[in-house]
Formats: C-alpha cells, sequence, structure tokens
C-alpha cells in the first residue's frame, strides 16, 4: 500500500508541476477548478473562523478570476484573518490524507465538500456569479462522487494540489490578510507574519505526509 501511495503521490505532483509551470493556458485551464478549490478554501477558512469564535458570516463571493472575500461580524480578528490561508491548508491536507488512507470515506467526503459548497453559496450570496461558480462546482463533485469511479484520486488530487497551490501562493495570496492582520494582532510586521504563516502550514503539510505514509 505504501509504495503505491508514493507512486501515485509522485504522479500527481508531476502532473501538478507540469501543468502548472509549463503547461501555460492549457495548464491553468485544467487546473482551474484547483483555483477555484483554493479560493472557496481560504474564504470557508475565514468562515469557520468567524463562526468557531462566536461571529457570524454576512456573505461569501467568489469571482471567476480566483479572486474573493467574506463578510464576517464579530469573533475574532486573529482567528478569522488566519483562517484564510492556514484554514485552507489545513482543509486541502485533510481532503488530501482522507483520499490517500480512507477509502472507503472518500465519496462521502466529496458529497459533503459538494454540498458545503452549494450552500455557502445560497446562505452566504454575495452575486449570482458567485452563487453560480460555487453551485456548478458543487455540482461536478456530487456527479464525479456519485456516478465515477474516480472519487479517490480527485479527492487526492484536489487536496494535494490546494496544498502545492497555497505554498507556493504565500508571498501573494495572503497580502492582505497579513497587513490587516499585523494591525489587528502586532508584535511582527506583515513580512515576518507571512513566514511564521508558511512555517505552520509547511510544519502541518509535513506532519500530514508522516501521518499517511506511516505504517
Amino acid at each position: 500500500m505504501s509504495n503505491k501511495l508514493h507512486l501515485r503521490l509522485l504522479m500527481m505532483v508531476v502532473v501538478y508541476a507540469v501543468l502548472r509551470f509549463a503547461g501555460g493556458s492549457f495548464g491553468n485551464l485544467v487546473l482551474y477548478p484547483v483555483t477555484l478549490l483554493v479560493t472557496f478554501l481560504h474564504e470557508f477558512g475565514h468562515a469557520l473562523g468567524a463562526l468557531l469564535t462566536g461571529g457570524a458570516v454576512e456573505g461569501m463571493q467568489i469571482n471567476t478570476d480566483g479572486s474573493g472575500y467574506t463578510v464576517t461580524r464579530g469573533g475574532s480578528q486573529g482567528i478569522v484573518l488566519m483562517g484564510g490561508y492556514i484554514g485552507s491548508a489545513a482543509l486541502g491536507n485533510l481532503l488530501f490524507y482522507i483520499g490517500a488512507r480512507h477509502r472507503q470515506i472518500t465519496q462521502v467526503t466529496l458529497v459533503t465538500l459538494a454540498c458545503i459548497m452549494a450552500l455557502a453559496g445560497i446562505v452566504w450570496f454575495e452575486s449570482v456569479t458567485s452563487s453560480a461558480l460555487l453551485i456548478g462546482f458543487g455540482a461536478a463533485i456530487y456527479f464525479i462522487a456519485r456516478q465515477t469511479n474516480w472519487d479517490q484520486d480527485v479527492l487526492m488530487f484536489l487536496g494535494l494540489a490546494a496544498v502545492l497551490y497555497i505554498i507556493q501562493d504565500f508571498n501573494v495570496g495572503p497580502g492582505s490578510d497579513l497587513a490587516m492582520y499585523e494591525k489587528a494582532v502586532g508584535i511582527f510586521s506583515s513580512e515576518i507574519w507571512m513566514y511564521v504563516w508558511l512555517a505552520l502550514v509547511a510544519a502541518l503539510s509535513f506532519w500530514n505526509l508522516r501521518a499517511v505514509f506511516s505504517r
């Protein structure tokens, strides 16, 4: 099992790297669902941060260009801001872990992800375009889960690609969050917090890989 997992992981990393760095416009098109998933996980991380610290979510916007925002009220601002970058990495690692080690629940996990995306587009409505993206993406994931045998590979690839994308994008993606985090928490500059967040995500990803390949 471990050898097969190593091979599948290597293949997925190679496919992602080729598409990301040598695929040009075609690679960007193929990885577009990953871009949207990363954006959703980022914004959902903000939403979870608010909900888990007693706040509320008033809206979530996912744009076609891969940008987005979440409107929250109350809760811990520091946790809400960290939830975007670190929370999305944690969720991506969780998807990969389930896909790699728990084949029996990969279908349920994809269906749950699909439902969460669709509900987010309805309950946290911000625009027709955003809701259509979330519901459409959710429907596609639901179809894969229920009508194909690709659920394990899709879940593993989405989780792994999301984590790789997040780590690669560390000096761009959370920029606005880091600036607000510096104002809210202080202690360090946003540049230092950027590397602190990256270190946390890298440690989390390393720990997850060890858990995946441990006997």
